[in-house]
């Protein structure tokens, strides 16, 4: 299989090129995605030990009766395959009954009480060596009028969404930390805490130019990590009176990018891997939709967490290997 990627336009108006990619593993990336279309389920003993809830909270009242692990695995079900509430329920009841586990299913309600504040585990394999992370963000609705819509008429309600903001590995495409923020949140405030939920030590760090601050340069240093960031177009050098620890490195790429240009120093930086984020944001909407289904925020946040985990599940059963011809 062949895939045709343009490249960017040259300045001396020549005839564009198109670079060809070719798949050296298609028949084990085919049999991966119809693996991802498989009914086969099946619950490991440990899920059905751990189904109810065995701890005791020491709070006021009753303690959860189902464990999070019970709630996680039906929310699961119902972002991978696009169910309402009550459709979850009568799924997993479904599921149970067929493999004959003498278990209950949570009820349609507690599956939508539970939700608020639960964490997953980012599922994912564990590298031995420092890592190169890109970083993006996308929005996602909560409510309003399409596209179609707005560019013809324009709007009449409105209009609000959230913003996932993601760090990725760039050669396994798992996702490896997770933002959730409401759309007044920029990209640079969220990438310290996206940043410092990455355990392994990480190698670089590639962003857009929204990621173009003293803050982002210092949270990548204090991590040993290079950040690739393109300087903004009107970047100067820092001034030799007020100099920061941070300043080098941006000033080296303000440097390079005077003398060799930004597309030349973006292939020189490795830069151009920093799309892999936008793929997967791509790959991520694809498989569950560019909207939420929840209206309160902390519910709409573990929304966002687990079809980034379930993204992490369909990434493992197999991704492509490709290389480029001429």
């Amino acid at each position: 299989m062949t895939v045709r990627v343009s490249k960017p336009e040259q300045k001396n108006n020549q005839k564009v090129q198109k670079a060809s990619y070719r798949i050296l593993n298609w028949k084990e990336y085919n049999r991966a995605l119809i693996q991802r279309g498989s009914l086969t389920f099946w619950f490991e003993e440990s899920v059905v030990l751990a189904w109810y809830n065995q701890e005791k909270n020491g709070k006021q009242g009753a303690d959860d009766y189902y464990s999070d692990t019970a709630i996680g695995c039906g929310l699961m079900v119902r972002e991978v395959f696009h169910l309402g509430l009550r459709q979850t329920q009568g799924f997993v009841s479904s599921l149970i009954t067929l493999m004959g586990f003498s278990l209950e299913c949570p009820h349609y309600t507690t599956f939508c009480r539970r939700q608020q504040g639960l964490t997953l585990p980012l599922t994912r394999e564990r590298a031995a060596e420092a890592l190169h992370v890109v970083v993006d963000s996308t929005g996602l609705k909560v409510y309003g009028e399409g596209e179609w819509k707005v560019r013809q008429h324009g709007y009449s309600k409105r209009r609000t969404w959230r913003k996932l903001h993601i760090a990725l590995d760039q050669a396994t495409h798992e996702v490896l930390a997770v933002e959730f923020t409401t759309n007044a949140c920029g990209d640079s405030e969220a990438f310290e805490p996206l940043i410092n939920a990455i355990e392994e030590p990480l190698a670089q760090i590639s962003g857009d130019g929204a990621y173009d601050t003293w803050n982002a340069y210092a949270v990548a240093h204090a991590r040993g990590a290079r950040l690739v960031v393109p300087p903004q177009d009107n970047a100067i050098l820092q001034d030799p009176d007020f100099i920061l620890w941070e300043t080098p490195l941006r000033d080296e790429y303000v440097r390079d990018i005077e003398q060799m240009g930004k597309s030349a120093w973006k292939i020189q930086e490795g830069y151009h891997r920093r799309s892999l984020a936008e793929t997967a944001m791509f790959r991520l909407k694809t498989l569950f939709g560019d909207r939420l289904d929840n209206r309160n925020f902390d519910h709409q946040k573990t929304e966002a967490l687990i079809r980034c985990v379930a993204m992490n599940k369909m990434t493992q059963l197999g991704m492509p290997l490709s290389y480029q011809t001429f």
